[in-house]
């Protein structure tokens, strides 16, 4: 019968207390973590909660000696209780994770000391940390496309808030919106779960996308090559609109500029656009606009605005 998840990080808590400057006991551990593969995330839970316990007791204000008399043991299992509820998201990452930026309207190509590569696309932040035995992605906002090297000995996983996306070699990208993270493969295989539910894990295979939201069974949807070209056509600086509402553009085109584009008129935001334009020229897709559509453009310093002349309304 398969260990519950508590028995596991029961287990990884005596493993991350025995392994605090004892690295004597490396050869043991390779061997408890080839058993399951879900002992490397409890793992480095419980490492992150063991950093956390050493952290709190150097915090002004932090009294810790009240607690000698319980074992190390039990003070880590709570730690690692804290960490689950995301405590300073170090369940996923501790905190001698590289860590990279993209500002907006900046698309930004890392390389990653694996091979690998990842695309930042505007406003975008990620926390990279490789070992022996994982790689480890932390999404925190935004959108990344990565391009995994193969290496069958070290999965790749990115985490989006409680989502976890994990690949060998292949290629994808994750993107976090609202209370949702969009997956996007562009080739090989990707598995998809929520933390928690790790029994309910999802294979979506190239040329599918799928979205993940709370309280939804996630169903991968297979996408013509064109659509995916399309939703990913910004690692190359292009917003590409066939059939999207004009509401929809000005809001992607909102996400790589400071000036913003106001649609003032329900009924114009509803009308559908098509076109291809650089992300960086709300001004030109304005003013295309407003020809196709016969409305009037008023450009401000912050924002440029779309409406109908009021006798059309």
């Amino acid at each position: 019968m398969p260990q519950s998840a508590n028995d596991i990080d029961d287990e990884a808590a005596d493993w991350a207390a025995r392994l605090d400057g004892r690295p004597g006991e490396d050869a043991g551990v390779e061997s408890w973590l080839a058993g399951d593969p879900r002992r490397a995330g409890a793992l480095l839970r419980a490492r992150a909660a063991l950093s956390l316990l050493d952290r709190a007791r150097a915090l002004p204000g932090v009294n810790l000696q009240s607690h000698r008399s319980m074992p190390r043991r039990r003070l880590l299992v709570g730690a690692g209780t804290l960490l689950a509820a995301g405590i300073g998201g170090l369940a996923f990452l501790h905190l001698s994770a590289e860590r990279y930026q993209a500002g907006v309207g900046e698309i930004r190509r890392v390389p990653l000391a694996d091979g690998s590569s990842a695309t930042l696309n505007t406003a975008t932040r990620l926390a990279v940390q490789l070992d022996k035995t994982q790689r480890n992605i932390r999404l925190d906002q935004g959108e990344a496309w990565f391009r995994v090297a193969k290496d069958r000995t070290r999965p790749f996983v990115v985490a989006a808030g409680n989502v976890r996306v994990r690949a060998v070699g292949t290629a994808f990208s994750v993107r976090r919106q609202g209370d949702g993270v969009l997956v996007l493969v562009t080739e090989g295989v990707v598995e998809v779960w929520r933390e928690g539910a790790q029994s309910h894990r999802v294979k979506v295979g190239a040329g599918s996308r799928i979205v993940l939201v709370a309280g939804q069974p996630p169903q991968p949807i297979f996408e013509p090559a064109q659509v995916m070209d399309d939703a990913l056509a910004w690692r190359q600086g292009l917003i590409v609109m066939r059939g999207m509402s004009l509401g929809e553009a000005a809001a992607d085109f909102n996400r790589y500029n400071t000036r913003k584009l106001i649609v003032d008129d329900p009924d114009l935001a509803a009308e559908t656009v098509v076109g291809r334009f650089r992300t960086d020229e709300p001004e030109a897709f304005a003013s295309s606009v407003a020809i196709a559509l016969e409305a009037g453009v008023e450009v401000r310093p912050d924002a440029i605005v779309l409406r109908r002349p009021r006798a059309a309304q």
